[in-house]
């Protein structure tokens, strides 16, 4: 693996909150992602500007913004689906727009209501508002691998799903597996293909550990040049729109392989193993990953 820094996008506040049953308090929020930051995280997704209905555990989207320290080099990711979403994100003070488009249709429908070439449009209308406010823009495609009610997704169509997000100019291209299919031979293939077109564009990925296959997903993109990685404190939540996508990368394990490899990211493993620790207690359950339970080899298990 190349020695070159990566960096943790952490999103445990949004995509591991959303699909957890429970329905934590504002200031419990504010606090996780407190000390995410004390641990060395620097871009967090925060919140999505869905409808309360459809997600309950993000209903507090706005006040939970408003609550948040803001800290110079931390920036703040906020999902949108829509121009809706996008209004309601604009009223905030949130640095970074994240918009998500669905590689198959059936599911793009399953998650937001419309076909994937609406999002894709929608995509392009909100990109230039999103900068014209002074926001960063990025956008992820998602189930890039694998659908969960059409199969497989072919590599064609995510490369031309890419083609057309990046006439918007997103400051970052994502790839998502969003119910954990892939293998890492699909992902050097897909992230090579999608590197072919995105030209400078800078490429994030973010893995499901569903089958088991996250870790090795992540250290597959790492080699293929990616420098932005997706993971969730203690691996907690997954996507509520698809069936048994549960399964984030654990923060605390994907730290784990990166320091042990020799790949620095800036954050502190013994802490983020505290944080996971403190949201066990939160939640009132234990969390998938396996560093708070096993320890940190060699010294033993960390606090």
């Amino acid at each position: 693996m190349s020695k070159q820094a990566i960096t943790i996008v952490e999103v445990g506040p949004r995509d591991g909150l959303q699909s957890e049953p429970e329905i934590l308090a504002t200031a419990s929020k504010c606090r996780f992602i407190e000390k995410a930051i004390e641990a060395g995280i620097t871009r967090l997704e925060v919140a999505s500007f869905v409808h309360p209905k459809l997600v309950p555990q993000m209903a507090d989207a706005e006040a939970l913004i408003a609550a948040l320290p803001w800290i110079d080099g931390v920036s703040y990711i906020g999902l949108v689906m829509n121009e809706r979403g996008l209004d309601r994100a604009l009223t905030t003070d949130v640095q970074e727009i994240g918009m998500v488009i669905v590689a198959s249709d059936t599911y793009n429908r399953k998650n937001q209501g419309v076909a994937t070439a609406e999002s894709v449009a929608a995509w392009q209308s909100m990109a230039p508002r999103a900068k014209q406010n002074g926001r960063r823009a990025n956008v992820m495609i998602s189930s890039a691998f694998g659908c969960p009610y059409e199969g497989e997704v072919k590599v064609e169509r995510v490369v031309e799903l890419a083609k057309q997000v990046l006439e918007s100019e997103p400051a970052e291209l994502g790839i998502a597996d969003s119910i954990g299919v892939a293998v890492p031979n699909q992902v050097t293939e897909l992230l090579g293909r999608v590197a072919e077109v995105a030209g400078d564009t800078p490429l994030r990925c973010h893995f499901h550990n569903t089958r088991n296959t996250g870790l090795a997903n992540a250290y597959a993109a790492a080699e293929a040049g990616v420098r932005y990685l997706d993971a969730s404190i203690g691996g907690i939540g997954g996507c509520p729109f698809a069936p048994a996508a549960t399964g984030n990368i654990p923060t605390d394990d994907l730290l784990y392989m990166l320091d042990r490899s020799g790949i620095s990211s800036g954050v502190s493993l013994d802490k983020i193993i505290a944080v996971s620790n403190w949201l066990e207690e939160e939640l009132g359950r234990g969390v998938p990953a396996l560093l708070p339970k096993a320890g940190i080899f060699p010294g033993g298990r960390a606090a």
